[in-house]
């Protein structure tokens, strides 16, 4: 009797067991679904930029011919609404295709399991701005904290916690120290963070910078702007310095932005491709302005001589 019912109760966990695997299957393609556009809204404080590029325009023409391949990911909120949390190029293209829906996953997602699933998917970009990754580093990691994620100790050799950042460090290929270094581009201000986007300021020294109050990076922008220059890592080392000494002044920060340096390349004298190319090489550097201003008087010296003869 007792056999009898250890079999019994043996068949039915596999039962179970098979039942469940087929229902979550079926809840998978359930969850896929056409959701009005309307009913989307943005991720909070989403760090990964919609650019209207060539890119853009490839994707509007697609979703125009077959539609949307990939669906989004999208989870359901407290107030029945969708939150979008990967998607967000296929969002814009189908508004601009003039689609009023679009296809998504529904997940059932806790908020910081959103930010995490919303950083991995939008890490596999080809080209990401500094700034994005600085943002969306900077989001994984706190939220990974408040979870309270950890490797599973089976998997690492000495039983050790792995920090959340090695572990995100395991996953994008950038280090430990990197991955530290660009969460402090977010303290940088943001015409600054614009200019490292840019690259008019290089990774180093805007992590250096990132270090000074938001006056002294005030400060050190208008200094930028007078001198027509940007720290190169050693000047930008040397301001953070003084900062911590509480001896960075207005003039100070003035005054390195002066330096010259080693390495600066001299300034063209004219920015304007269509009077650099017509200025001969064998014009020695310092002479252009000369060299444009005789030859503009010698040519303001044919049109008066043209006229001349006209009357």
């Amino acid at each position: 009797m007792a056999r009898s019912r250890e079999n019994k109760i043996g068949l039915t966990a596999y039962d179970d067991l098979f039942e469940t695997d087929e229902s979550r299957a079926e809840a998978a393609l359930s969850k896929i679904r056409e959701i009005p556009i309307s009913e989307i809204d943005e991720f909070p404080d989403h760090p990964f930029k919609v650019l209207m590029d060539e890119d853009m325009e490839q994707l509007v023409e697609s979703i125009k011919r077959n539609g949307v391949m990939t669906p989004a990911t999208v989870r359901l909120k407290e107030d029945g609404r969708y939150e979008l949390i990967s998607g967000h190029r296929r969002k814009k293209a189908c508004e601009l295709a003039g689609l009023e829906t679009l296809k998504c996953e529904v997940k059932e997602l806790t908020r910081d399991e959103a930010i995490i699933i919303m950083v991995e998917s939008n890490l596999q970009r080809s080209t990401i701005l500094p700034s994005e990754k600085a943002f969306a580093y900077k989001m994984r990691l706190e939220a990974m904290n408040r979870q309270g994620q950890r490797t599973d100790l089976t998997s690492c050799p000495m039983g050790n916690k792995l920090t959340s950042a090695s572990e995100v460090s395991k996953e994008v290929g950038d280090s430990e120290r990197q991955i530290f270094r660009y969460i402090r581009l977010t303290e940088l201000v943001p015409e600054i963070l614009q200019m490292v986007d840019e690259r008019q300021i290089a990774f180093r020294p805007a992590v250096e910078i990132s270090y000074l109050s938001e006056e002294q990076q005030y400060t050190l922008l208008e200094a930028m702007e007078y001198n027509d220059a940007t720290p190169s890592l050693a000047q930008a080392v040397k301001m953070k310095k003084f900062m911590q000494d509480g001896k960075l002044t207005d003039e100070v920060i003035q005054s390195i932005m002066q330096e010259e340096k080693p390495n600066q390349r001299e300034k063209p004298a004219f920015r304007d491709e269509r009077i650099t190319k017509l200025i001969p090489k064998t014009v020695p550097k310092g002479q252009e302005t000369d060299f444009v201003v005789k030859a503009l008087e010698f040519y303001n010296r044919h049109l008066q001589r043209s006229k001349d003869r006209e009357r």
